[in-house]
């Protein structure tokens, strides 16, 4: 699974997208104890091993960690930001849950998100970008064949990721990264097994087919019918068909030990 690193800037130097945009190039730079905590904590989030509305218990995990609080509270409240804990007064923190109530909405925005991206990359169609997408798309296919559920929402929430990240704009794939967050949050909240289907909608094949041809209107099209579907699983309202079940939310995680100079 991709992870946000969250890492710490240095001087900034500047490229230019493909649409002529201004874009900053990073350089990396070592992540402090904070960074490797958030990543900690996120994995275990997005792969269910912290079940939905389970407190965060910061004592055993801070203890697992081989760290002391005062970093682990700081990464929590990182990921309070990017949505993936709540803090429940007189509770402390927990896990977020995402309810059947809230799903058309958070697909409503990532379909104003990711339909612009379409459009924008359909304006330009670049053989190299097509490629990228291409091969995401081959590596659904691939693990869909499997039986590993999550493998599968991995690679799904990877080719919309692509979509965006081809775009060149860090602010709108900073939005995506949240709202893929929050889609695996809501599909983990929906049921008591991670749920993913085995046939691979041929919507991803009409989009990858419209953004190459130019046709931006067409891959949003694409995208809103992908999107309705998936709206009607989550809720219910439709039948998921042929899918593959992962157990989440055991209960029995355990953290590795995190190694720093700090």
């Amino acid at each position: 699974m991709r992870e946000l690193l969250g890492l710490r800037k240095r001087d900034a130097t500047t490229s230019v997208s493909r649409f002529g945009t201004p874009r900053s190039v990073v350089p990396v730079s070592r992540m402090s104890t904070v960074d490797l905590i958030v990543i900690e904590l996120r994995k275990a989030i997005l792969a269910g091993d912290l079940a939905v509305g389970a407190p965060l218990g910061e004592v055993e995990i801070a203890a697992q960690l081989g760290v002391s609080r005062g970093p682990l509270r700081e990464a929590a409240q990182r990921l309070v930001q990017e949505g993936l804990l709540v803090s429940v007064p007189g509770r402390g923190l927990r896990v977020r849950r995402i309810g059947v109530e809230e799903v058309p909405d958070l697909y409503e925005a990532r379909l104003a998100l990711e339909a612009h991206a379409a459009r924008r990359l359909a304006q330009r169609p670049n053989a190299l970008e097509i490629a990228e997408l291409e091969a995401c798309l081959a590596r659904l296919v691939a693990v869909s064949a499997g039986d590993e559920a999550l493998a599968i929402a991995d690679a799904d929430l990877e080719f919309h990721r692509q979509l965006v990240d081809l775009v060149g704009s860090q602010r709108m794939s900073a939005r995506a990264s949240t709202l893929l967050a929050e889609t695996r949050i809501a599909n983990l909240s929906a049921h008591d097994a991670y749920l993913a289907r085995r046939t691979v909608s041929p919507t991803y094949r009409e989009l990858i087919d419209a953004i190459k041809a130019g046709d931006g209107e067409t891959a949003a099209d694409a995208l809103s019918r992908q999107f309705e579907a998936a709206v009607a699983r989550l809720t219910g309202e439709d039948d998921p068909g042929d899918t593959v079940e992962s157990p989440v939310g055991t209960d029995t995680h355990s953290f590795a030990r995190i190694e720093t100079d700090e």
